[in-house]
């Protein structure tokens, strides 16, 4: 057959695909490599292509060829050319074992000799590692010790997702890589980045930075959506998606990159990958913590049967693993504060779509003509693909602006239209861009890998800040029985969710079957008698509400009084749930006129997720409009040390409260209590003796960090009225203990809170005291 001219004057590539006949190297990675072949033929590179697996040579070799034969032509190629350069393709690939040291010593013994033998040059090696996880490490180690280049030559290493379950599974397989390879030799891949539309999101918003940069923020844009529906199910998959779920396999990944590039800063060179990186770090730094009450979940009808079967359980197993999310997220900079999310992804929904949309406030009133293209919706659309469009393309509403062109060689301006209707809006409504040629993901990142371009690529530093913010989430939800959903269309409006405050829930209930139905209605809020105080009893969310409706009356009655009301509030879990529902009620609440101060504090910077202060701000704080001088955290930090005595810091938190709480006397405290009886930062071992005027005080804790500032008894016991929060079976014991106590018991602290004028409460759900 007639031969491709060969030019070898840039040296020799060599393609190795471990796990080279499995199912992800069939549908997509051969077909990546043959394009990349096809593109570079002659111009400068010779290449040679190995497949690698388990199997013997005998068997591997039939399989790979079986998929080699199948490769579809490039559309730039014309049908003799193709046949050409697939026959000299196929010709210049072979099957390997790849299963011990000694194979992987083989190969690189037989990449150097025909090297040696054709007297060229090397330039490099690829390895794309299309293998479960748990076999990075020993791969990439084999790799190291056996198959790097010589020094003049690159080493690249492909590594598919999942990186890692959380973030300390992460951050264990980051270490253990990092240890075989440079961080510039790996490549992790997130097949999103090398969709067409996603690799345009910041061209596209250079391009248009004038136009743009105006209504980039909270002043204009109401919310974003970020969205990946799909009608298949996980069933083939359970046994790897049964471990991870949708947040793990598509929000975590997928949906944060589309985020990220859509909000991060501009770079000022877009093929500055240092400069991207790192404005991606800024963002990700930025975002607001999430957890239980931003997210929803949901599960197919028939999952659950599906995991019985792939993986052998029993007919009582049941599967919390979500196949459907919603999760709203917020933005903690000046830009894009207030402005809400929402990310969702699913299986089993109702169509095939994948996009993300911008829209924008509409300030235009429309008396009459409600049609015209200024009454309509202001949007950016950036489509990923399927649905009703059926291509990938750039949407922006005529009513905003003419975008220019986001690249004038490989994408066009379309200006014909379908009478289809995308999120609201006819396609005439729209100026639409799309690119010229459809290429598939993974033959652009694979032209990404042999060019060397990293800003295509997740980064170890970019992966565990995706981690770090995600996990205490995928924490929260691991007890979460998510909400079932018959699939498809039938699904109806199961699924859809809304935004209350800062909180996220399913817009209609669901209907289940609940097991002694009624059983929680009979006990509505109780009120009654606990070691000779009042106590008010109910299911842990009516306790809350209760709570909250009691802190409200005491606000106002104080400033009714005098004008501000000072409430102090403990860390630790007991006051989270009170804290959200404070923070619903943005408008109801007195804000302007109360003081918020600290309970007790551990001794770490207030920045630190361990800090109570932090908690405070992030659950209430940011999201109420309070005046900044009424805020007192606790002095832990000062002269650039923690809690050191000789900084003063409980004496310049004693003043202070001195200074603006009248006779020292907090209008309410809200304390909770440790398993071990402790309360605030008073424990049993703490020595309060010589402290007996004292209102603040440093302690020590058993547990770490030992380190607290802490009020005394002596203004807990002078507040005009004290809450004392118990939640949860795991109280329930303690609750049981206390109530046979009598007065005092230096073995639980909590019994010396006995305020000497004012009132105790005890708010105790009915998990903790029925157990």
């Amino acid at each position: 057959s007639e031969c491709i001219p060969v030019n070898s004057s840039l040296g020799h590539v060599t393609v190795v695909i471990v796990g080279g006949t499995g199912d992800l190297a069939r549908k997509y990675l051969w077909q990546g490599f043959f394009q990349l072949y096809a593109d570079q033929v002659g111009k400068g590179h010779t290449f040679s292509f190995y497949g690698g697996a388990l199997s013997t040579t005998e068997k591997g070799t039939p399989l790979l060829f079986d998929i080699l034969k199948e490769l579809a032509c490039p559309a730039e190629l014309s049908v003799e050319r193709c046949a050409l350069v697939k026959d000299q393709f196929l010709h210049l690939s072979k099957y390997h074992q790849l299963k011990t040291t000694e194979d992987y010593e083989n190969l690189s013994q037989q990449i150097k000799q025909q090297l040696g033998q054709e007297g060229i040059i090397e330039a490099g090696r690829l390895f794309y590692l299309s293998v479960p996880a748990f076999a990075y490490a020993d791969i990439a180690e084999k790799i190291n010790n056996t198959c790097r280049p010589p020094s003049e030559a690159w080493l690249r290493v492909v590594l598919e997702k999942p990186f890692g379950h959380n973030l300390y599974s992460a951050q264990a397989l980051d270490k253990k890589l990092s240890g075989q390879l440079k961080e510039e030799e790996m490549y992790r891949i997130d097949h999103y980045l090398g969709k067409q539309v996603v690799s345009k999101i910041l061209p596209f918003r250079k391009e248009n930075k004038k136009l743009l940069d105006p209504i980039w923020n909270k002043h204009h844009i109401e919310r974003i959506e970020i969205v990946l529906k799909e009608t298949l199910d996980a069933k083939g998959r359970i046994q790897f998606y049964d471990q991870y779920g949708v947040i793990r396999d598509v929000l975590q990944n997928h949906l944060t990159e589309v985020m990220t590039l859509m909000l991060m800063n501009l770079p000022a060179n877009l093929s500055n990958s240092e400069e991207i990186l790192q404005n991606k770090l800024n963002f990700l730094a930025s975002l607001q913590h999430v957890d239980n009450s931003n997210a929803v979940v949901g599960q197919y009808q028939a999952y659950n049967g599906e995991v019985q079967e792939e993986l052998n359980k029993t007919k009582d197993y049941f599967s919390l693993t979500p196949t459907f999310a919603g999760v709203v997220i917020h933005v903690d900079n000046a830009q894009y504060e207030g402005i809400p999310i929402f990310m969702t992804s699913g299986k089993a929904l109702d169509e095939r779509v994948s996009y993300a949309r911008v829209l924008f406030k509409s300030n235009v009133f429309c008396v009459q003509d409600p049609n015209n293209v200024q009454c309509k919706s202001k949007q950016i659309i950036f489509y990923l693909g399927h649905g009703t469009l059926q291509y990938p393309a750039i949407l922006l509403s005529k009513n905003l602006f003419k975008p220019e062109l986001v690249s004038s060689g490989d994408w066009k301006e379309v200006t014909e239209y379908k009478d289809v209707n995308v999120l609201g809006l006819q396609l005439s409504d729209y100026y639409i861009q799309s690119p010229v040629t459809p290429r598939e993901a993974y033959c652009e990142l694979i032209s990404h890998v042999f060019f060397g371009r990293k800003d295509s690529f997740i980064s170890a530093e970019g992966l565990l800040a995706s981690w770090e913010f995600w996990t205490p989430l995928l924490e929260g939800l691991s007890r979460v029985f998510p909400r079932v959903y018959p699939g498809g269309v039938d699904n109806g409006n199961l699924l859809n969710f809304q935004l209350k405050g800062h909180q996220v829930a399913f817009s209609h209930e669901a209907l289940v079957n609940v097991i002694n139905p009624g059983a929680e209605d009979n006990f509505q809020v109780m009120q009654g008698k606990y070691r000779s105080s009042e106590m008010v009893s109910a299911w842990a969310q009516e306790l809350v509400e209760r709570l909250a409706s009691d802190l409200l009356l005491a606000a106002e009655e104080a400033i009714r009084e005098e004008g501000q009301f000072h409430l102090a509030l403990s860390g630790g879990s007991s006051p989270v749930a009170l804290l959200r529902a404070l923070a619903l009620n943005l408008y109801t609440f007195p804000w302007r006129n109360t003081h918020i101060w600290q309970v007790d504090e551990r001794c770490v910077p207030h920045t630190e997720s361990g800090s109570n202060f932090r908690s405070i701000h992030d659950l209430l704080l940011q999201h109420i409009r309070i005046p900044y001088f009424n805020i007192h955290p606790m002095p832990v930090h000062l002269t650039q040390r923690l809690c050191v005595e000789e900084d003063g810091g409980p004496t310049l938190y004693e003043k202070e409260i001195k200074k603006h709480v009248n006779g020292s006397s907090f209008h309410y405290i809200l304390l909770g209590v440790g398993q071990d009886g402790h309360t605030a930062s008073l424990f049993q071992d703490t020595k309060l003796e010589n402290d007996e005027e004292n209102l603040v005080i440093l302690t020590e804790s058993p547990n770490k960090p030992h380190q607290r500032m802490s009020l005394t008894f002596t203004a807990i016991n002078r507040a005009r009225r004290v809450g004392v929060l118990i939640m949860g079976k795991s109280k329930h014991e303690l609750v049981s203990q206390l109530s046979r106590i009598k007065g005092e018991s230096s073995k639980y602290p909590i019994t010396k809170v006995q305020p000497k004028s004012g009132t105790l409460i005890w708010y105790i759900d009915y998990d903790a005291l029925l157990g």
